[in-house]
């Protein structure tokens, strides 16, 4: 009795291994492998020591500025410190009140000044407000606009030499221009003439900087249009803290548009 039970547990437990249930192992030649694409470890993975400077006038100087923080330039390479890529930030404002394109020229021509664009990964820069105000002061009591735009066009030449001569240095680094604003906007806020001339000059410093290729252009004007948000220092004419901090908040912002990696080769990108 044992051995009929026994027997008919066993061809019932045959009887379930349907040929469902049986799986070929496929030979070698017809298997499908994955394919992986190519993976690439951008620069930024592993920090490093980012070198910046700051060229051009008293907006990168930050003149103004009641709190001491170097205006734009300072708040903006702080922020850095929270960016990919950096380990340290190495930094060397080298801009002065005052200084006009033909005398940044001049600056270039320094031997310690060159030894610090080569090293330089970022390059911050305002110029040509002062080489606009060079016109106001010489034809105070007889301005005419000819007289802006014949200006502009010595500063435009100029402006190309800035650039060739820092590519003739560094050909890598990143270029962020902050563009100019009109303060005498706090005068009136009538659309006038003198408006007119400083959206042509910073036009002709954003096409200087799109023919770069490896620079960035903020414009700021919009940001200084009358004080109702008090944005000027005592001397309505440069920004205080709270402008200045409009502006470092513009130009991150513009940064990130521009693309900060495309810009430094993967050498740095922001937080996301």
């Amino acid at each position: 009795m044992r051995r009929v039970l026994f027997l008919l547990i066993f061809s019932l437990l045959l009887s379930g291994c349907s040929n469902n249930d049986i799986h070929e192992t496929p030979l070698f030649s017809d298997r499908v492998y994955l394919s992986f694409e190519n993976f690439e470890v951008r620069d930024y993975f592993i920090p490093e020591t980012i070198y910046v400077i700051g060229l051009g006038d008293s907006l990168t100087q930050g003149v103004g500025d009641e709190y001491k923080r170097e205006g734009y330039y300072g708040r903006v390479t702080l922020a850095m410190n929270d960016w990919k890529g950096v380990k340290k930030i190495n930094s060397s404002n080298l801009a002065k009140r005052g200084r006009r394109s033909d005398q940044l020229l001049e600056q270039l021509d320094d031997p310690e000044i060159q030894k610090k664009i080569k090293k330089a990964d970022v390059i911050y820069l305002t110029i040509g407000g002062n080489d606009i105000m060079k016109v106001v002061k010489k034809n105070l009591f007889k301005l005419e606009s000819e007289q802006f735009y014949s200006e502009l066009g010595k500063f435009e030449n100029r402006l190309d030499q800035v650039f060739k001569t820092i590519r003739a240095l560094n050909g890598d680094t990143a270029i962020f221009v902050v563009g100019l604003y009109n303060p005498f906007s706090i005068i009136t806020d009538e659309k006038n003439e003198f408006e007119t001339i400083i959206d042509d000059w910073n036009e002709a410093i954003e096409i200087q900087v799109v023919m770069d290729g490896k620079a960035c252009f903020t414009p700021v004007n919009d940001l200084f249009v009358g004080n109702e948000n008090l944005v000027y220092h005592t001397d309505f004419f440069h920004p205080n803290a709270k402008g200045y901090e409009s502006m470092a908040n513009r130009l991150i912002e513009k940064i990130d548009a521009c693309g900060l990696a495309d810009l430094t080769d993967g050498k740095l990108e922001m937080q996301r």
